[in-house]
């Protein structure tokens, strides 16, 4: 049986690298309509699963959303462990009046090209969010909160936040594992590693199952960094001869009929 539960857990064993490393998990193939995963992504999951088993974690924490947790399955099934669920590693919940739906509320990403790149703010790590259509939808206060909730976090392992980077309080070897979001993920990169989630959102793209890898670097001592070391991984969908989902993506040629235009 896998056993999920909300209670915090301390550190326990260190790991076996060379520094602390977050690994942030994509959910697999989504069926958004029933919050769970399609036939595709219960496969990806298992594929997944064959990877991160063989992986020691300090750590694991999901979010509380079903196709997250559906993924996180296979793996703490092979690992026996549990996972800590965190309603704030849930897919990111605001909605705004987006330019291109002036009908009802949308969600904070997916803009047409044109239309958020006309801001400049947009690109600003410090001030992306105080334009206007994100201030209507107050974005900027539940990124706080969701930074807040992951710094303390942190904290706990050792790593306190200070101004742009880290103060290692107690630097450790330890990993973390995160099963969540592409929308959410973007949020934590971003803060990691000083950039505005907007270019996260529309300049990258993590397939369904994508093993997103970050590690503290310390070449001062007592003061830390994080640096990606790989963004969406899927080598485990490869290696078993599976091409990723679409999902995340959108057509890369207009014509592409068979593709994601909306």
């Amino acid at each position: 049986m896998v056993l999920i539960h909300h209670l915090q857990t301390d550190s326990g064993v260190s790991g076996t690298g060379t520094n602390m490393k977050l690994v942030i998990v994509r959910h697999g193939d989504p069926d958004y309509e029933h919050d769970t995963l399609t036939k595709t992504g219960w496969e990806e999951a298992e594929l997944l699963s064959e990877r991160l088993s063989k992986m020691h974690f300090d750590g694991i924490f999901c979010s509380p959303r079903g196709r997250a947790r559906d993924t996180a399955a296979p793996t703490l099934q092979k690992l026996g462990r549990e996972a800590v669920i965190c309603d704030w590693l849930q897919e990111f919940p605001a909605q705004i009046w987006r330019p291109d739906c002036p009908e009802h509320r949308q969600i904070v990403w997916d803009w047409l090209p044109q239309d958020w790149t006309a801001h400049p703010e947009f690109y600003d790590p410090d001030h992306w969010a105080d334009n206007e259509v994100m201030r209507e939808g107050h974005v900027g206060e539940q990124v706080s909160e969701v930074i807040r909730q992951f710094d303390a976090l942190l904290a706990k392992w050792g790593y306190e936040r200070n101004g742009r980077i880290y103060r290692a309080v107690r630097p450790s070897n330890d990993t973390l594992l995160f099963f969540c979001h592409f929308g959410l993920g973007s949020i934590l990169l971003g803060h990691l590693i000083g950039v505005s989630p907007m270019v996260l959102w529309h300049g990258t793209a993590v397939a369904p199952t994508g093993v997103t890898t970050v590690a503290t670097e310390e070449r001062v001592r007592g003061t830390a960094s994080f640096r990606i070391l790989q963004l969406g991984d899927i080598s485990h969908l490869y290696a078993a001869g599976r091409e990723p989902s679409f999902s995340a993506r959108f057509c890369e040629c207009y014509d592409n009929a068979d593709e994601r235009h909306v």
